[in-house]
């Protein structure tokens, strides 16, 4: 595979080890905004947000710090009663969060993670970690919301509280290095469609793979539980489409990907690959390298914007 072009969002792909590094020594700093142990929390946002809390629910949930939910901000259960809600908006200025915040303000304490502190949600929210040292140019989210997961996590690391088999930061962040050093193979590059898997908390960075290459390249995807696989979207895979697994494979995947013809890919499959957050680097770069060879600028995406904002006035 061609390395990508040095556009901005490669540019920003490959700051993300130094912007993990920095969101997990700050930790400390950002205490008021980040959940208390036993806490029941809803974490809230919007695309590759939401997708970042279904992660994060799942880690926190699993590791015994507390009782935690996602919800796309536009889904949050009226009604529902939680000791804290957790909003992650990159921009802080999009409407759904905005709106939410702005409904339970004053009922239950709430908290914000953001990279811009000059937006509305720095008023809406009780306490906010401000991650201006991972914002980004691009409209495509890469790396504010790799880091938003990398404090996240540190988080629970310092609280002992990371489930089994899920890596320390440091570990991570040394994966994220060599992620950006690597090349993911030909056929993989060629594919025709992808199919990203996930368990537990590696659904969410499945999710959000596929999410990277719709935006950036146009390309056709699919996200699913990995168990949830061949209980139908096994039927999409064949020569010239690739199954992508986040984390460990469950018995029998791979094999059964190679008996319909398709390209199985397990970057963190094992104790020697790559933390399943680092291996989130190859899919945003291997985005990069689709869209560019199509002929796209990943800089500008089609149809999107940085943030998503309603005139509440319009019908």
């Amino acid at each position: 595979m061609p390395a990508p072009d040095a556009c901005r969002t490669t540019l920003e792909i490959d700051s993300q080890p130094d912007t993990w590094r920095r969101a997990a020594a700050s930790v400390g700093g950002f205490a008021a905004a980040l959940p208390r142990r036993g806490e029941r929390v809803a974490v809230v946002g919007c695309g590759t947000s939401w997708f970042m809390a279904l992660a994060y629910a799942q880690l926190r949930e699993s590791g015994g710090h507390g009782e935690t939910d996602a919800f796309a901000a536009s889904e949050f259960p009226a009604g529902r009663t939680y000791d804290r809600v957790l909003a992650i908006t990159r921009s802080g200025t999009t409407t759904e969060v905005l709106d939410l915040l702005a409904a339970v303000k004053g009922t239950v304490p709430t908290s914000a993670i953001t990279a811009d502190p000059a937006t509305a949600v720095m008023d809406l929210a009780d306490a906010v970690a401000v991650l201006d040292f991972a914002d980004e140019d691009s409209v495509v989210q890469t790396r504010f919301a790799t880091t938003v997961l990398a404090l996240l996590r540190a988080h629970l690391e310092a609280e002992g509280a990371l489930p089994d088999g899920v890596l320390p930061m440091a570990r991570a962040i040394e994966d994220a290095e060599r992620a950006i050093a690597a090349q993911p193979a030909p056929e993989v590059c060629a594919a025709e469609q992808f199919t990203f898997l996930g368990t537990g908390w590696t659904y969410g960075l499945a999710l959000e793979a596929g999410l990277k290459m719709r935006e950036a390249a146009g390309a056709w995807t699919e996200s699913y539980p990995a168990m949830e696989y061949r209980h139908g979207p096994i039927s999409i895979t064949g020569p010239g489409r690739v199954a992508w697994l986040f984390g460990a494979a469950p018995q029998g995947l791979a094999d059964d990907v190679a008996r319909v013809g398709g390209t199985f890919v397990a970057g963190s499959g094992d104790a020697a690959g790559l933390d399943p957050l680092a291996d989130l680097i190859l899919a945003q770069r291997l985005a990069v390298v689709i869209a560019q060879g199509r002929g796209y600028d990943p800089d500008r995406p089609r149809n999107l914007t940085r943030s998503v904002i309603l005139d509440h006035g319009q019908g």
